[in-house]
């Protein structure tokens, strides 16, 4: 019934779009950057990041923002969004465990991505 009631709730939210966004997301500390920020985004009521995918689940107004911006907006905190890329420097900015391929490596500082 709590369901019910939720999703009667979502609906009635007119001007709310939902949409999925794949990312190059690693780890939780990907996860958590990743939400907090779109946490402060304008327009942005939600995002969750599934790791095991990868893809951020967001629900935005519109008219407040766009899939186009909330792309970007991952891209500026150095992740891949769809087609949107990184933004090279914030991805150097990065943990090396947040970088493609981060947990595929060893950690030492010789190491590259």
């Amino acid at each position: 019934m709590l369901a019910l009631s939720f999703l009667g709730l979502f609906a009635q939210d007119k001007g709310v779009k939902e949409i999925v966004i794949s990312t190059s997301a690693q780890c939780g500390m990907c996860k958590d950057r990743i939400e907090k920020e779109l946490a402060f985004a304008k327009g942005v009521r939600y995002a969750n990041l599934d790791l095991e995918t990868k893809d951020v689940t967001v629900r935005f107004r519109e008219g407040k923002t766009t899939a186009e911006e909330i792309r970007k907006t991952i891209s500026k905190i150095g992740y891949d969004a769809d087609e949107v890329l990184a933004d090279p420097v914030a991805y150097e900015k990065l943990p090396a465990c947040c970088k493609k391929g981060g947990h595929d490596q060893d950690h030492s500082q010789g190491s590259s991505h």
